[in-house]
């Protein structure tokens, strides 16, 4: 089996992927993260043939023909259309193996995916069917909290606490870990499309203005914060006024998108304090030394890092490059497959 491997590894390619409601991120073992783009496809309806994939499929969003739609195809973190995932899972293997990988090797590679730790047998399986359909040749799935607390540099396997969450796109990854498994898991699926969609809201009941998912998405990272700025910031938003159904543009402050994104994220907290009254107290008390750390896009809303000292009572911290945190979990464990043994949640499929 070992021989057959290592034949394997010589003609094929290894990838780590972190296949996110928002986004998908894909690292190319020996050549780091490769593809960081919109879980978004763009499909004909009449002929089901797909016409585009991430970036260039996300810029359709809410700007297509009759007989074309830019689907996300999954929430909260798990597939809702099983063939366009797979279509999208294909487009970026193939992708990745066309532009970074030697001509000789064939498009059939090791993948480990990330998926949260909240979603059912049945929704890993279907993870792993569609990568399976899609060209991999082995499939594993790990939880992306323990993902992104190793991509992170946590010490998950020394006899201490250490408390990671990962605010994405569909969900929010609520965990502790010690001895190199998860002790409390409070995953939810309040995350940052729950965060958009309230700006969109708060637009609409205060304005009258229909605003796109996408424009509502560019807002949030432009101003969303979660504490007063030092200085407060403005934007322009424009869309349909909903009284003459005639094109409007709006001047909107960041103390009113901080208002209108406090419900999903009031929510979150109430989440994270109850991940930590349900900590075991010697656990409780290396989370006081060691504190909380902040990976995905959700971290990067302005101030969260105060706004939950404040609120939790201990330090938080935002680790580096939040966004590729679990991607850079999942390369990890490529290089070091042993780890990848003690940590995935399910087994490994072979095709």
């Amino acid at each position: 089996m070992k021989i057959f491997d290592s034949v394997w590894n010589l003609v094929t390619y290894d990838l780590g992927i972190d296949l996110g409601t928002s986004n998908t991120i894909v690292y190319l073992r020996g050549h780091g993260i490769v593809i960081s783009e919109p879980s978004v496809v763009a499909i004909d309806k009449r002929t089901k043939k797909v016409l585009a994939v991430g970036s260039e499929a996300r810029k359709m969003i809410g700007r297509t023909p009759a007989n074309i739609v830019a689907v996300r195809p999954l929430r909260h973190g798990v597939i809702s259309d099983f063939d366009t995932t797979q279509a999208m899972i294909h487009h970026f293997i193939h992708k990745t193996h066309k532009i970074f990988s030697k001509n000789w090797k064939l498009p059939r590679p090791r993948v480990i995916m990330g998926v949260p730790s909240s979603v059912t047998e049945v929704e890993r399986q279907a993870v792993i069917d569609a990568s399976k359909t899609a060209g991999a040749r082995e499939v594993y799935i790990v939880e992306e909290a323990m993902a992104a607390a190793i991509g992170s540099g946590l010490p998950i396997e020394e006899a201490s606490g250490n408390m990671i969450v990962d605010i994405g796109g569909g969900t929010t990854d609520i965990a502790v870990m010690s001895l190199g498994d998860v002790v409390i898991d409070n995953t939810i699926k309040i995350a940052g499309d729950e965060m958009s969609e309230e700006i969109v809201n708060y637009v609409k009941d205060k304005y009258n203005i229909l605003i796109g998912e996408r424009t509502a998405e560019d807002v949030k990272i432009a101003i969303g914060s979660a504490i007063p700025l030092e200085e407060e910031k403005e934007v322009i938003l424009q869309g349909r006024d909903l009284v003459n159904g005639l094109p409007k543009s709006i001047k909107v402050s960041s103390v009113e998108i901080r208002e209108a994104i406090m419900g999903p994220l009031g929510t979150i907290t109430e989440a994270v304090k109850e991940a930590v009254e349900d900590t075991p107290p010697e656990l409780v008390k290396d989370l006081l030394t060691s504190g909380l750390h902040l990976a995905g896009g959700g971290s990067l809303i302005k101030g969260i890092d105060t706004y939950w000292q404040n609120e939790l009572n201990m330090s938080v911290h935002i680790v580096d490059d939040p966004i590729s945190a679990v991607a850079r979990g999942t390369a990890q464990m490529l290089d070091h497959i042993e780890l990848l043994d003690k940590v995935q949640t399910s087994w490994k499929e072979l095709v």
